[in-house]
């Protein structure tokens, strides 16, 4: 892995990715997609990881894909080198919404394009009140990636979606709230403590019942409700037999909190 783009720390099940090009705005660069998937796949797979925070190291979160480099591409006409970037994205995308940990996307200033569709594959964001979001694609004559057409139409009206692909123009962190595109917007200078307490709460929870309503949340966009409820009863059982699920019970009438270990 590329340690001087992806930098990566843990801290007590909570690990924190930071794309760490800050002179750049973290623009997509290189093997940054490639190291970001490895990334993602590697804490995904790790059972003391419980909870996963993506940042931008900086001013930015991600300002999307490296122009300059991508004009390169356009020069060579290199559709190759271009596709497997795309197949990198695509990895990435997979490995957030397969995953069973959650995955909290903190958002500090451009969030754009690739950045703003990476953001959108997360579980949850929260922003800075500094944080601009835009599906810059049309300005390059691009089309958008990273699954952007896929989460944004299922996030907001149809016509919302269009006039944010058609237009290309730049939305600020109220208006992504109101939108429902953002979970919480905080001052710029709260957004890592908020985030951490977010974390925590999170890997806090019972880390069965979690990954089993992550998977339903996902599920239900192409699950029947047949399906959905023969889910439920399989989750709920898992749950029902899990040592969290019977952590809670007993909690519960011990009038206490719980204190649930992720089994």
């Amino acid at each position: 892995m590329s340690e001087e783009l992806i930098k990566v720390t843990e801290d007590s099940g909570i690990v924190t990715i930071t794309l760490n090009r800050p002179e750049k705005l973290n623009a997509l660069f290189g093997h940054m997609r490639r190291d970001l998937a490895e990334t993602l796949e590697e804490a995904g797979s790790d059972p003391d990881v419980r909870v996963i925070v993506l940042n931008g190291a900086g001013r930015a979160f991600c300002a999307g894909g490296d122009v300059n480099f991508m004009a390169e591409l356009v020069e060579r006409g290199d559709s190759e080198e271009f596709a497997r970037l795309l197949g990198a994205a695509r990895r990435v995308i997979l490995a957030i919404r397969q995953m069973t940990k959650p995955v909290i996307g903190s958002i500090e200033g451009a969030c754009a394009g690739a950045g703003f569709n990476l953001a959108l594959a997360c579980d949850l964001r929260i922003a800075s009140s500094t944080a601009t979001f835009s599906q810059s694609f049309v300005k390059l004559g691009f089309h958008p990636d990273w699954g952007g057409t896929y989460f944004l139409p299922r996030m907001v009206p149809s016509n919302i979606a269009c006039e944010l692909f058609f237009f290309g123009d730049a939305i600020d962190a109220q208006k992504a709230l109101q939108l429902g595109l953002v979970n919480y917007v905080v001052p710029p200078e709260e957004l890592v403590a908020e985030t951490r307490k977010l974390a925590e709460r999170l890997r806090d929870a019972p880390a069965v019942s979690i990954a089993a309503a992550k998977h339903a949340v996902y599920a239900s966009e192409h699950d029947t409700l047949g399906q959905m409820l023969q889910y439920e009863v399989e989750a709920q059982l898992r749950c029902f037999e899990s040592e969290d699920g019977r952590e809670g019970v007993r909690a519960f009438l011990e009038k206490r909190p719980p204190k649930f270990t992720g089994r």
